[in-house]
């Protein structure tokens, strides 16, 4: 078969397969530029295989391309990468390998293209484009891989036990694919990652966290959780996930599914938003019920602080996980303390000072809060959905409202703790604090305006009611 899509005819592609004839070598785009190209899919990111002396045809392709080509090489494991525009072109000679049963990292020796197409993680990834003038735009599908993207299946190339036994993190990349490219695992594909689950264990959390941060990205998350589910490895890789699984009953009464709803959420969140980070918080925001559940004659099942106590476990998480240990991890952590404050609102009466404390609280992060909150509305009772969406309009209004007349969002009391120390000849202390919190709950209370004459005449007002005026 010769491919004949535009893409291939590019002039890059051809400089490249001119150089490897004048060079002699056997020349292929390979892997999942080539699957993307089937499926449509925009990559700039190109593998070339050649048949021996990879890293020679790299440097030859660098320098024609000029000064505008970057050259990386890694001779330690035989590659090099030219960056040119937007475009990173990955160089490599085929290769064959064989693995030790402790390790992912194969030992590595120069093969042929057939031997290199073997040692592919999926059918849909072993198509390979010969670039060479002769048999230019020449497709070799040894594992059908073609009749693999019509079907919209996920299959390895060869026995699956030896492909994810040998390289475990191919059974994320398995769940991975299948998430993005919404395909099926084909039947002993799957049964072969129940069968060799344990062997995650030799693979990093880095690995696996880029695997399902790649999941998270996709367009319904849910469907990657719920294959890492099915095929065991989700309480292998993440058992504060899998411990939402389950429906306790007592007395007749039971609670809904919270793994289920937590998917529905993140899927909800996917819908309206790319930012992973809140993904990840949707995915997060009821971690703390399995410990806060208890049993209630009256109320039945409560989950008493489950956001609290979510948040509390988040560090602990994203450590054990290896995931950002910084202001990333912070705002996973807001979101979950804080998805049940609007909720709140909307069940009691909406006050303005409990609208301001949220307002000050989640500060620019906000509209973010409340597109989670409206995802974390999964009910199938279509009234009370319709009614929770309305009173989160109110909501809505009620902010845009007090931030237009009060300017609460990250704001700071209009006096500062140096010029309450200088007014009422005070050293550093903690009444001076004291002051400021005082400043701070009257603005957000709504007993004086964000105002810097009224702050400060309310301040001197505590002040002297906390005996801190000086003495005349």
């Amino acid at each position: 078969m010769i491919v004949t899509d535009k893409k291939i005819d590019q002039p890059v592609l051809h400089l490249i397969g001119d150089i490897a004839d004048e060079l002699g070598l056997e020349c292929y785009v390979i892997g999942g530029w080539v699957r993307d190209l089937f499926l449509h899919r925009e990559s700039n990111d190109i593998d070339i295989v050649t048949v021996g002396r990879g890293i020679e045809l790299a440097e030859a392709v660098a320098k024609r391309l000029g000064r505008h080509a970057h050259l990386s090489v890694f001779r330690t494991y035989g590659t090099a990468q030219v960056k040119w525009h937007d475009m990173e072109l990955e160089f490599v000679g085929a290769r064959r390998e064989s693995y030790q049963h402790d390790s992912r990292n194969p030992i590595v020796e120069d093969g042929t293209l057939e031997e290199d197409q073997n040692r592919r993680d999926f059918t849909i990834n072993a198509m390979a484009i010969c670039l060479n003038q002769l048999r230019y735009g020449e497709l070799l599908d040894p594992f059908e891989g073609m009749y693999d993207l019509q079907d919209c299946i996920i299959r390895t190339p060869l026995d699956p036990d030896i492909t994810f036994s040998d390289d475990p993190l191919r059974m994320m990349r398995a769940i991975r694919f299948a998430t993005q490219l919404g395909f099926y695992m084909e039947d002993e594909t799957f049964d072969a990652i129940a069968r060799n689950k344990d062997r995650i264990g030799i693979i990093t959390k880095e690995r696996i966290v880029d695997e399902l941060n790649k999941i998270m990205l996709s367009r319904r998350p849910s469907e990657g959780w719920i294959l890492l589910d099915k095929t065991g490895l989700l309480p292998l890789i993440f058992p504060e996930l899998a411990a939402l699984k389950g429906v306790d009953v007592k007395e007749g009464r039971g609670h809904k599914d919270v793994f289920l709803h937590t998917l529905q959420v993140v899927d909800n969140v996917a819908v309206s938003s790319d930012n992973i980070w809140l993904r990840w918080a949707a995915l997060l925001h009821d971690i703390g019920k399995p410990k806060s559940k208890s049993w209630d004659a009256q109320a039945g099942w409560t989950f008493r602080n489950h956001n609290y106590i979510g948040a509390k476990m988040i560090p602990h998480i994203f450590k054990k996980m290896k995931m950002p240990q910084n202001e990333k991890m912070d705002y996973v952590i807001k979101m979950v303390d804080l998805h049940m404050r609007p909720i709140n609102l909307i069940e009691d009466t909406v006050t303005d000072s409990a609208v301001r404390r949220l307002l000050f609280e989640a500060g620019d992060d906000i509209d973010d809060l409340m597109l989670l909150c409206d995802a974390d509305i999964t009910s199938r009772n279509i009234e009370k959905v319709e009614k929770f969406h309305k009173n989160y309009e109110l909501v809505r209004q009620k902010m845009v409202e007090l931030e237009e007349r009060d300017r609460i969002r990250n704001f700071q009391p209009p006096v500062r703790g140096d010029e309450i120390m200088q007014l009422l000849h005070l050293e550093p202390c903690s009444e001076v604090g004291q002051l400021k919190q005082r400043i701070k709950d009257a603005i957000l209370d709504g007993i004086i305006p964000n105002e810097y004459e009224a702050a400060k005449a309310y301040m001197l007002e505590q002040a002297k009611e906390m005996n801190l005026l000086p003495q005349s």
